[in-house]
């Protein structure tokens, strides 16, 4: 595979989203230097950093975040909006960081894969998207205040960047559903700069094609890193490779850009609020979820179990 290849479809442009230009706002990527980014931007490891020094005593400082274990995961104890808040301040503050939305598939993958307890411990903050986290934060007496799903973060996200002018990147899915994505989001909101998408095979790509991959996102000047790359890939990746794509900061979305593009139907509203979302994607997706959903329920009885035996014990 060929490098141009690979990344000539990794800037937006109307044309490649079937609209004229100035229908909506697309803007190419800026280098750092016209954004004013320094090269040398300290990288956060953790929402708990504190800032050291010279040009970290000048910005906004990061609250403590309350946490709240939940099958070994340090949850936030954040609401939906409150969420928003921090990827906001962690925004203004210029630091590349990335933050996890985890469900319990993301739990059990945790218990299983030990190199994703670094990945958690360098993550800005988790919060809960699955309400099986939630009512077991509730079983246990530590409630979360709520279910704060990626799906529905990108699309508060996407606002408060078309309000700010942040500038956004879409990462990952499959061919053609960051153009659609990308058309949907911006139709919905005037004003957002979408400075680039790609759809890149990560398996599949050489170490110079991921280091010219880095320095395209990096380029950008992308302030919001939106990556739809399937967990715990993208998670991985993301750990792996936090401040060399810029001063960005970064979450795993999952299935939310097909959301987004039409290419997979969410659940409707009333599932979502009865928790019972992962229901009806099994029925629409049943060949590719039922393993990892039974493997999932499997993880969750023997949680129950063994609480039950130690609160007896």
């Amino acid at each position: 595979m060929k490098p141009s290849q690979e990344f000539s479809e990794i800037v937006v442009s109307p044309d490649a989203i079937g609209r004229s230009p100035g229908q909506f706002p697309i803007e190419l990527p800026l280098s750092r230097r016209e954004l004013n980014l320094p090269v040398d931007w300290p990288v956060a490891s953790n929402e708990f950093d504190a800032a050291k020094g010279g040009e970290s005593d000048r910005r906004p400082a990061i609250p403590p975040i309350p946490l709240v274990e939940v099958f070994g995961l340090p949850i936030a104890k954040f609401t939906f909006e409150e969420t928003v808040a921090a990827v906001e301040r962690r925004i203004e503050l210029g630091e590349p960081c990335y933050f996890i939305t985890a469900n319990l598939h993301y739990a059990r993958l945790c218990r299983r894969n030990k190199e994703l307890a670094e990945v958690n411990r360098r993550a800005a903050f988790l919060v809960a998207d699955g309400m099986p986290l939630v009512w077991w934060s509730r079983w246990q007496g530590t409630s979360l205040p709520e279910r704060v799903t990626g799906a529905d973060l990108v699309w508060a996200l996407a606002e408060l960047a078309a309000q700010r002018r942040y500038r956004v990147f879409l990462f990952g899915g499959r061919p053609g559903v960051a153009d659609r994505a990308a058309e949907k989001l911006c139709g919905r909101f005037p004003g957002l700069v979408i400075c680039g998408r790609a759809s890149p095979q990560l398996d599949r790509l050489t170490p110079d094609e991921e280091q010219q991959l880095l320095e395209t996102l990096a380029g950008s000047g992308t302030q919001l890193l939106f990556a739809a790359l399937g967990q715990p890939k993208g998670e991985l990746w993301l750990a792996r490779n936090c401040g060399r794509w810029g001063n960005a900061v970064a979450v795993q979305i999952g299935a939310s850009l097909d959301f987004i593009a039409g290419t997979l139907r969410r659940a409707p509203r009333v599932w979502q609020r009865m928790g019972l979302e992962w229901a009806y994607r099994l029925i629409t997706e049943p060949r590719r979820l039922l393993p990892r959903y039974a493997a999932d329920a499997s993880f969750l009885l023997t949680a129950i179990i063994d609480s039950v035996l130690c609160r007896r014990a």
